[in-house]
């Protein structure tokens, strides 16, 4: 028996040798690397009909009337002039167009410094949803049924938006990563409105989050009103773009006298955050060197608006419905010195410009203290102002979209606000790809509660 046993163990030994090289392996698992960032962001561009982008700029041209959230004559675009431009000039409109500037940049033979094309979305590091969601929705408030916006039925933007989210979430790069690597324009706060829940997990392209923001009701009752539950917008995989600002960029050789300290114009009543803004109305409406004029931007109140900015030495930018608004970037173009006030504001390109370098931030509390602002902002010096001035020239092209695909060699230059989104986005790619990880691990039946606090 001793001698039969040590060749059928030799036989199993072998047995079990020959099993295991046929045993089919699994690939070994390439660790995940973050992106370097010397390499350009590739892009793939998502096949969406020409109607929802391009197509709904010639639909707005061949509107026959006026946008009716203002005086006809105030319209720049309708009756359409014989050369219209490729955007809106329409100010409520102009003042959103990064995703008309974003897809171009996309859509020329060289995309620029800081982006790449690519034609297979498994080779991208993003997707980028080509619709003007922003378009879509100011038509449809400027055009459509009045006060029916926020209905589904007869919405015509309500089914445009149910279109992209239908056509881009039945694609396998959307379950590749459960959207998380989309990209949306959504400058316009009430951009694709009825589907924000269902585009969450993508890359949000907003002006702020103030569109966006949920009390959470246990806080509230708390009187806690400052706690904001984030759980659809996060800086941690978002981006604050720009507005496109409105008035004319100034030089600073150009710049001249400031007899103004303060200047400020636009609407008196707003809601919510806006209500600070009637407030620092009444404190500083009677100071001599302050301007506080009411106004909407048609032709004359754009005429006052440059005038009153190039001639003040700050800028006054209270909240109004959202934290930011189009006057911070108008006053960067007039090198109007910004006065920010604000205790939440989210701003474009945090991390690679400081702004404390070229804006005053005051806090709410201070602003509404009798005589405060004006004091503080008198007893800056005139080298502390020149030396605000120069860095909001030096600026300046970081926040321009309409010049930053206008070379000839269709190259978007680093420095303009096109190619600043996405060396943005691609500070994103680390935590979104471990988002993407995490996702894949999350056992059937497993509830992850939402809890993304990152202000």
């Amino acid at each position: 028996m001793k001698q039969l046993a040590v060749p059928i163990l030799l036989l199993l030994l072998s047995l079990s040798f020959i099993l295991l090289l046929l045993r089919p392996t699994s690939p070994p698992l390439v660790p995940w690397q973050a992106p370097n960032p010397d390499r350009r962001l590739r892009v793939y561009v998502a096949a969406l009909p020409r109607a929802l982008n391009y197509g709904l700029l010639d639909r707005y041209w061949s509107l026959p009337a006026a946008d009716s959230r203002i005086p006809a004559s105030s319209d720049p675009d309708h009756p359409a002039p014989h050369n219209h431009p490729p955007y809106p000039d329409n100010p409520l409109i102009k003042q959103y167009s990064a995703e008309y500037w974003l897809l171009a940049s996309l859509q020329s033979a060289s995309a620029g410094a800081a982006v790449r094309k690519v034609a297979d979305w498994r080779e991208a590091d993003v997707v980028f949803v080509p619709f003007f969601a922003t378009l879509s929705a100011e038509m449809e408030l400027g055009w459509g049924a009045k006060g029916a916006f926020r209905k589904k039925d007869g919405n015509d933007d309500y089914r445009r938006q149910r279109e992209v989210v239908d056509r881009v979430t039945a694609h396998p790069a959307w379950r590749r990563s459960g959207g998380r690597d989309h990209i949306f324009v959504l400058t316009d706060p009430v951009a694709m409105w009825h589907v924000q829940a269902e585009i969450a997990p993508a890359i949000l392209l907003v002006v702020d989050f103030g569109g966006w923001y949920k009390l959470d009701s246990k806080s509230a009752s708390r009187n806690s009103s400052h706690m904001i539950q984030h759980t659809e917008v996060s800086l941690l995989k978002d981006v604050i773009v720009p507005y496109t600002h409105l008035l004319p960029t100034l030089r600073l050789s150009e710049n001249k006298d400031r007899p103004t300290l303060l200047y400020f114009k636009g609407a008196r009543h707003r809601h919510r955050g806006g209500l600070v803004r009637e407030k620092l109305w009444d404190l500083l409406g009677s100071e001599p060197d302050v301007v506080m004029e009411e106004g909407f931007p048609n032709a004359t109140g754009r005429e006052q608006s440059i005038k009153g900015m190039r001639t003040s030495e700050f800028c006054l930018h209270p909240a109004g419905d959202t934290p930011t608004s189009c006057r911070l970037f108008d006053a960067i173009a007039s090198i109007c010195i910004p006065v920010i006030v604000s205790d939440e504001v989210e701003l474009p390109f945090e991390g690679m410009i400081d702004y404390t370098e070229f804006s005053i931030f005051v806090s709410v509390s201070n602003a509404l203290r009798s005589e405060w602002l004006t004091n503080y902002l008198r007893n800056i010096s005139k080298q502390r102002k020149d030396e605000f001035r120069r860095n909001l020239a030096h600026v300046q092209p970081i926040f321009e979209y309409d010049t930053s695909y206008s070379s000839s060699t269709g190259t978007a230059p680093p420095d303009g606000a096109v190619n600043y989104i996405w060396k943005k986005i691609h500070q994103k790619l680390p935590k979104i790809q471990e988002a993407v990880i995490r996702e894949k691990r999350k056992p059937d039946g497993a509830s992850i509660p939402l809890r993304c606090h990152c202000t």
